[in-house]
C-alpha cells in the first residue's frame, strides 16, 4: 500500500521519492536463529467472576479452560477457581501460575490442580490491570483489562495457539563487548531499564562477576536495549544496523539522484502501516519513509548518517499510546542527539519525534536546508559511524567550544586522572572494556582514547587510589579525539640487583611503605626484595635460604 500511496505523487519531489523507494534495494529481514514455542491449548482465563464466564462462553475450542475470580464472586459453574493472590511468571507454552488463598502462606501450582499440567499454554487476563506488569506483553498473554490488546483481537488470536510457533530471536549479544561488568566491578547498565518485555536482567554476584542475560523466549524485538547500547554488544538482528545504514545512505543516494530536494527522512515501523500512510498524507512530498521493524531499532550513528548524507531532518513517526519504556528510551537518545546538534549551531528539531496525533491540530517545523555535501557510505562501529558523522556536520561549522560538555548519562566522555595518586596499578586498564585506557607496556604510562571511552565508570570504581575522574563531553578536535593521549607517566623502577627497568617507581614506593611493619617484611632485606624484578627476587630468597638455612622458616 504505501508504495501504491507514494506513486499517486506528481510533483518532482514526489517523482524522486517514488523513484528512490521503488529503486533501493529493501531491507531484507533475513531470519536469524529461532526459538520454538510448544502450545497444548490449555488456558486459563482470570478476571471478574461474570466477565470471565463471558469470554469462556467465545473460547470453547481450545484444549481446555480453567477460570480464575479476582473478585470472588461465586458463578454459575463449579469450575471457577479463586484466589488471594496470584503470581505469574514464563510465555506461550509455559506459563506457572501460582495462587494462594486468604490466611494461607503456601502457593500452588494452578495447572497441576486445574489440568494436571504443569503449566498454561495460554492466559487471557481481564483483570483492571493485569497481574504481569511487563509493558510489552510477552507471547501467549493477553492483557485484555488493560486495554490493549482489544477483547476483539484476543479472541480472534487465542484459537490460532495450538501447536509449535517459531519466533526470530531479534537480538544477538556479544559479551565480549559487554561493558556491563568486569573483574567484579559493575558499570554499564543502560540496556539493563531499558527493556519494556521483561526480557533482559543483569545476573551474577560481586564474586562471580555480573553478566547480562536475554531471555529470547521474552524478547518482543522492540530494540530499546540496542539503541541503548554504547558498545554494539547488543544489536538488532531484523536486519542488522549496518544494513539499515546502507538502506538509508542509498535511498537519499537515488532520491537526490532523480532530482529530489530538502529530503527529510521519516523512520516509521512496520506495524502501523496505516498510521504512516495517514502521516505521509499529511506531510510534503520530501518526507521520505524509512520503514523498520521498530522505531527504536535504528541509532543514534544512523540518525547522523541520514543528516551526512544529504537528509534535511530525521523524524520519528511515533504515538503518545506507545509504551513508556519505548518513549522514554526514544525521548533520551533523541534529546542526547540534540545535545550534540546545538553546539555545531544545528536546530534541535532536525533529529527529532513526530507525534502522529499531533498532525491532526498542528504542522511540524520541518527543514528545507542541507546541513553538508554527502559524505556517502560509512564503515566501522556504532560509535565510528557516529563520530565520522559528526566530523564531516562540523567541518564547515566552527563549535562555539572546542570541548562540550554532555549530560551525565551521555556514553561520550573524556577521563582526568590526578597523577600525584596514580602508581600506575593499572587496574583502570584491566577493567576498561573499550581499551580507551590502555598502555604500551614500553614504559610505566596510562594512556587514554577519548573517542572510544562511553563513561561506564568501571575505571573509576576500580582506581584503589580514586586518581580518576570522568567528564560527559564531546572533542570536536578530531585528532585529539581519537590519537591516544598520556594521562599519567613516570620513570621505571630498576631492579636493585640487576638494574631493569620493571615497575612504575611510584608503586615500589608505595608498597614498600604499606607493607613495611608486617611480619613477613619485619627486616630490610624482605623490604629490598619488593624493588627487584621478577627472576632477582627469586634468586635473593634462595641465596639467603642458602646462606641460612633457618631463614627457611620465614617461607
Amino acid at each position: 500500500m504505501l508504495k501504491e500511496l507514494l506513486k499517486q505523487y506528481t510533483s518532482n519531489n514526489g517523482k524522486a521519492r517514488s523513484y528512490a523507494i521503488e529503486n533501493t534495494v529493501e531491507l531484507t529481514n533475513l531470519i536469524p536463529p529461532t526459538v520454538s514455542y510448544e502450545s497444548g491449548g490449555h488456558t486459563l482465563i482470570l478476571g471478574p467472576t461474570e466477565i470471565i464466564q463471558s469470554a469462556a462462553k467465545q473460547l470453547s475450542s481450545m484444549t481446555s479452560l480453567t477460570l480464575l475470580s479476582t473478585d470472588g464472586e461465586k458463578g454459575k459453574s463449579d469450575n471457577i477457581y479463586f484466589s488471594h493472590s496470584i503470581e505469574i511468571s514464563g510465555f506461550l507454552g509455559a506459563f506457572y501460575v501460582n495462587i494462594s488463598v486468604e490466611n494461607s502462606v503456601l502457593a500452588n501450582n494452578l495447572a497441576k490442580i486445574a489440568v494436571n499440567q504443569d503449566c498454561f499454554d495460554v492466559i487471557l487476563d481481564l483483570s483492571l490491570n493485569g497481574v504481569m506488569t511487563e509493558e510489552v506483553p510477552v507471547p501467549g498473554y493477553y492483557p485484555v483489562g488493560r486495554g490493549y490488546p482489544t477483547m476483539q483481537q484476543a479472541l480472534e488470536e487465542i484459537p490460532t495457539l495450538m501447536g509449535t510457533f517459531d519466533k526470530p530471536k531479534y537480538f544477538r549479544l556479544d559479551t565480549d563487548l559487554c561493558a556491563h561488568s568486569s573483574r567484579g566491578v559493575k558499570g554499564c547498565d543502560r540496556c539493563v531499564d531499558a527493556c519494556p518485555a521483561g526480557a533482559l536482567e543483569s545476573k551474577g554476584s560481586d564474586k562471580t562477576g555480573y553478566n547480562i542475560e536475554i531471555n529470547p523466549y521474552l524478547c518482543q524485538g522492540v530494540g530499546t536495549c540496542a539503541t541503548s547500547c554504547p558498545t554494539e554488544a547488543i544489536s538488532y538482528a531484523l536486519p542488522n544496523p549496518k544494513e539499515t545504514q546502507k538502506f538509508v545512505e542509498r535511498t537519499l543516494e537515488n532520491y537526490t539522484k532523480a532530482g529530489g530536494k530538502a529530503p527529510i527522512v521519516l523512520f516509521c515501523s512496520d506495524r502501523h502501516e496505516s498510521y504512516t500512510l495517514m502521516a505521509l498524507k499529511a506531510l510534503p512530498d520530501n518526507v521520505i519513509p524509512i520503514v523498520v521493524e521498530e522505531l527504536p531499532s535504528v541509532g543514534i550513528d544512523t540518525w547522523f548518517t541520514a543528516l551526512a548524507n544529504g537528509a534535511t531532518q530525521v523524524l520519528f513517526a511515533a504515538s503518545k499510546h506507545m509504551p513508556q519504556t519505548i518513549l522514554r528510551v526514544l525521548s533520551k537518545e533523541v534529546a542526547m542527539a540534540q545535545s550534540l546538534l546545538a553546539p555545531l549551531g544545528i536546530q534541535s528539531s532536525c533529529i527529532d519525534i513526530l507525534y502522529l496525533e499531533s498532525l491532526r491540530d498542528e504542522k511540524p517545523t520541518l527543514h528545507t536546508e542541507t546541513l553538508v555535501s554527502p559524505i556517502g557510505a560509512l564503515s566501522g562501529s556504532k560509535r565510528q559511524r557516529l563520530f565520522q558523522s559528526l566530523d564531516a556536520l562540523s567541518s564547515n561549522r566552527i563549535p562555539a567550544t572546542t570541548v562540550t560538555e554532555l549530560p551525565i548519562s551521555a556514553p561520550y566522555g573524556s577521563v582526568s586522572c590526578e597523577s600525584t595518586d596514580c602508581t600506575l596499578c593499572m587496574a583502570c586498564v584491566a577493567v576498561c572494556p573499550t581499551r580507551a585506557l590502555h598502555h604500551s607496556g614500553d614504559s610505566p604510562a596510562l594512556k587514554f582514547v577519548e573517542q572510544d571511552c562511553i563513561q561506564c565508570g568501571m575505571c573509576e570504581k576500580a582506581c584503589p587510589e580514586s586518581a580518576l575522574s570522568l567528564s560527559p563531553q564531546i572533542n570536536w578536535n578530531q585528532a585529539e579525539r581519537s590519537e591516544a593521549q598520556v594521562l599519567h607517566q613516570e620513570k621505571a623502577a630498576e631492579c636493585l640487583r640487576c638494574n631493569k627497568p620493571f615497575a612504575p617507581q611510584s608503586m615500589i614506593t608505595m608498597l614498600q611503605g604499606k607493607l613495611r611493619g608486617h611480619s613477613q617484611f619485619s627486616d630490610e632485606a624482605a623490604i629490598n626484595r619488593i624493588a627487584m624484578c621478577e627472576d632477582c627476587r627469586v634468586r635473593d630468597v634462595f641465596e639467603t635460604m642458602s646462606e641460612d638455612p633457618t631463614e627457611q622458616l620465614k617461607y
